[in-house]
């Protein structure tokens, strides 16, 4: 698998994905980040399409970053949060938000996945992605995503979430590296910025400490996958463990190396972190269409119409390169003549089961649109349910296998290796056993691509330049002796033990010609005069090949299988079975002596064979070797005898083959039931699949229901205590009025009374359910008729009212009639104010 280069970019990005329930999590989640945390937060949650969110306002309340609701085209600048706006769908390219429109109005949309594929493309390692409460799964690609191209994935507890479906969603594909509570997620984000304390210089203890735990850290990835990372660059390895350090809060490598020998399930999820890759279609245009347009228009017509084009993508991760060279090739060869196509075999492989698995699917998100151009798009692929999958005709030319270049046999007669942005994470030991293996592996003439930043070093005897800035070699020619050597130097295993992690670079070769020249020699006579013999392990599957085993071998039909048993010719395949069983159990080795073998053209052939388990050297115990010997042919008596023996089972094979019509008689008669059985299995699950579009459906309006409803309950909140003020300053105002002890009378604008004071009740008759009422309907003890027309004047006119007048109790009284001006400049009434004047 190819990892990524880490990004020069200097703002972090954490995209947050939260559905029902995902309020209150929100909340807690923005209150224990910090407001200088330099990092910037993409948010994302399930709301109703239709209605403006108040998102942004609400988790304002808790933090004291800014938040917006996220723009089309804007940069993404730290210490801000971003909200997605409802109905659209949230990505980011080329370090800026894009904003689409989401596909559907009502039913299932997934805009977490959408934001999570994106930050995983265009982040690579710096991606980090948070789920939290929720139904449903949506975030769980995108965290897959996110954690294959080696970000930081985080969920929620699901004890802790309202709702737990999207957490354990996420949680079960055991791609998440930490769980923890909303209030803890930053914390813990933080921290892992940070990273593990490093040593103080000069600690040369402390340096050979953490050598001695990088090798015993190797050594446990070797013991427990059976692959070995001694080859590896120290660089990767150090980044990838550290990483592992933080994330479970160790104090460094040589506690990390004993937490692994407690803890079998951190080696794997050690080796995954190690695996981790990035990449996508059409990796660096300009290669494809160098490839597309020079380089196999130059070749194709020299192909007959029998041959068959093999290709070989080594380290393919999840399989957009090898697609990508599966649509570039048949786009060539579609425009060759019907009596000149050409048959296309794509071999991807990858040591990661987790990539295999994903590739094999070739189910690819919305975003690969941005490397995809439209017309390739709707000629390679199927848009289906918010995802594009390869068409049948592409991922029929790709065969998937999860295969380790150091350990397992290569593919040969090749017409193309493309093995890019690999060599350069392994050291300049493994890059020069691995190059000579391609070599081997490709047919005279046959072509390598490599990545922008790798060479073929000082191999150039066995590789010239086609175009050597874009990186495609042409294989040269040689002699047998050179590719018997190079073979027997790279198989089985590469074992460098004890290696130093303190200095990365080359082992040099201190062997001279003569050692060489006894070496090639020895080679030579193993592979003329020694028996031929192969190597199987536990599962029968050959890792080694010595000698001429043609007579004895023959691949089998259908998909490359290196079982033993399925290439072993007849008359041996029985015999070799039981003898490996019985080997498996006693230390003496088993002998078959004079066994016949078919040979294909009416010759028949006698061998030994010999079947004995390994014990050492330790790389090749639990294994067997077995050993071919000619025993010459088979003399005319033994045939004669052979002959006799066919006439006396004659009968039985005549009655053998009466019942085998029979059983293929019922056989058919069962295929028959099958297909019938598979049409209604066909039929119930066509409704299944209705039925699950259908509760998906009702999941998102459900999570939308419960989303509005959360934020209707946070603004009833809000709205309550509003009113609860309002009543507060309602009542101050009334206390002030009242302690003045001046008669005050408020009207609207039609002359109604609105509101007044105590004093005002005792010289115009007020009591409380007079509010309302006109003022002319009212009785006072004032000596003013014209009261209600001053009103109306002064409204009309906005002009100034103040009159001295007697009341019938014998005083006088100041009254002054003034509008009624809102908050908003608006007039809405006037007040009267009513003061005796002393005499």
């Amino acid at each position: 698998m190819k990892p990524n280069p880490e990004s020069n970019s200097d703002t972090r990005v954490v995209g947050i994905g939260a559905s029902a329930g995902g309020l209150p999590a929100l909340e807690e989640f923005f209150r224990s980040v910090p407001k200088e945390s330099g990092l910037a937060y993409l948010v994302v949650q399930h709301l109703d399409p239709t209605k403006k969110a108040l998102l942004p306002e609400l988790l304002q309340r808790v933090t004291d970053m800014t938040v917006r609701e996220a723009s089309h085209n804007a940069s993404i600048d730290p210490n801000c949060v971003y909200v997605l706006p409802p109905n659209w769908e949230l990505s980011v390219h080329s370090r800026k938000l894009q904003l689409s429109h989401s596909t559907e109005v009502r039913g299932l949309r997934l805009p977490i996945d959408v934001l999570f594929s994106s930050l995983a493309s265009e982040y690579g390692e710096r991606a980090i992605a948070v789920v939290l409460s929720g139904m449903g799964s949506d975030g769980t690609l995108g965290m897959q995503a996110v954690k294959s191209s080696g970000g930081l994935t985080l969920a929620q507890t699901p004890d802790s979430a309202q709702y737990d479906s999207m957490p354990q969603s996420a949680i079960g594909t055991g791609c998440i590296d930490i769980v923890a509570p909303c209030d803890s997620l930053p914390i813990r984000i933080m921290g892992l910025l940070h990273g593990p304390p490093k040593p103080a210089e000069g600690a040369v203890e402390q340096e050979q400490n953490d050598i001695e735990a990088m090798s015993a850290i190797v050594q446990h990835l070797r013991a427990h996958t059976r692959h070995d990372f001694s080859l590896y660059k120290t660089s990767t390895l150090l980044r990838r463990i550290e990483r592992r350090i933080s994330v479970h809060g160790l104090k460094g490598m040589s506690s990390y190396a004993t937490f692994l020998e407690t803890n079998p399930k951190e080696i794997e999820l050690l080796f995954k972190e190690l695996l981790i890759g990035v990449t996508n279609f059409f990796r660096d245009p300009n290669v494809w269409d160098h490839l597309q347009d020079s380089i196999l228009p130059s070749v194709a017509g020299e192909f007959s119409a029998s041959h068959k084009y093999r290709a070989w993508c080594a380290g393919c991760s999840t399989g957009e390169e090898a697609y990508s060279l599966a649509m570039v090739l048949a786009e060539v060869f579609d425009r060759l003549p019907p009596n000149k196509r050409v048959e296309v075999q794509i071999f991807a492989s990858d040591i990661g089961t987790d990539a295999i698995a994903f590739a094999r699917r070739g189910k690819y998100p919305l975003s690969i649109a941005e490397h995809v151009s439209p017309s390739r798009l709707s000629r390679f692929f199927i848009l289906r349910d918010g995802y594009y999958f390869v068409s049948q005709r592409i991922r029929d030319m790709v065969l998937f296998a999860q295969h380790d270049l150091v350990l397992d046999p290569p593919f040969t007669k090749l017409d193309l290796v493309v093995c890019r942005n690999l060599l350069i994470y392994f050291d300049s030991v493994l890059q020069q056993r691995l190059l000579p293996l391609f070599h081997y592996s490709l047919r005279p003439g046959g072509l390598m691509l490599l990545g922008s930043s790798e060479t073929i070093g000082n191999t150039e005897h066995l590789f010239a330049a086609v175009h050597a800035k874009l990186r495609f070699y042409q294989r040269r020619n040689s002699d047998p002796l050179l590719n018997t050597d190079l073979l027997l130097n790279t198989f089985p295993t590469i074992q460098v033990p004890n290696r130093d992690y303190s200095v990365s670079k080359p082992t040099p070769d201190n062997s001279n010609s003569l050692q060489n020249l006894q070496s090639a020699a020895d080679h030579v006579l193993l592979q003329v005069y020694a028996p031929a013999a192969v190597v199987v392990n536990g599962e029968s599957d050959i890792v080694y090949i010595s000698g001429r085993t043609g007579k004895y071998l023959e691949p089998a039909a259908g998909k490359a299988n290196w079982n033993i048993h399925a290439m072993v010719r007849d008359g041996l395949r029985a015999p070799l079975y039981n003898a490996l069983k019985k080997a498996a159990t006693q230390d003496r080795a088993v002998e078959l002596l004079g066994l016949p073998v078919e040979m294909g053209n009416s010759a028949s052939l006698v061998v030994d064979v010999t079947v004995q388990k390994l014990k050492e050297p330790s790389a090749l115990r639990g294994m067997f070797m077995i050993v071919f010997r000619d025993a010459g042919v088979l003399s005319e008596r033994q045939q004669s005898t052979l002959m006799e023996v066919d006439n006396v089972s004659g009968a039985l094979a005549t009655e053998l083959h009466r019942q085998q019509e029979e059983n293929q008689r019922l056989r058919e008669e069962n295929r028959a039931s099958q297909e019938e059985l598979q049409s209604s299995n066909e039929e119930l699950q066509s409704i299944n699949e209705e039925l699950q579009s259908t509760n998906e459906e009702l999941t998102t309006s459900k999570e939308e229901m419960q989303s509005m409803n959360e934020e209707l309950q946070t603004i009833n909140s809000e709205l309550q205590a509003k009113l609860d003020d309002l009543a507060l300053a309602q009542s101050d105002m009334q206390n002030l009025l009242n302690s003045t002890e001046i008669a005050i009378l408020f009207l609207d604008g039609n002359l109604n009374v609105r509101r007044y004071t105590e004093r005002a009740a005792k010289i115009i008759s007020l009591r409380e359910s007079d509010v309302g009422r006109p003022l002319s309907d009212l009785s006072s003890i004032l000596n003013y008729p014209e009261l209600n027309e001053d009103a109306a004047e002064t409204l009309r006119t906005l002009a100034f009212s103040q009159k001295q007048i007697s009341g019938s109790d014998g005083r006088q009284f100041s009254v002054r009639i003034m509008p009624y001006k809102r908050l908003d400049n608006v007039i809405d009434g006037v007040v009267i104010t009513l003061m005796a004047i002393n005499t």
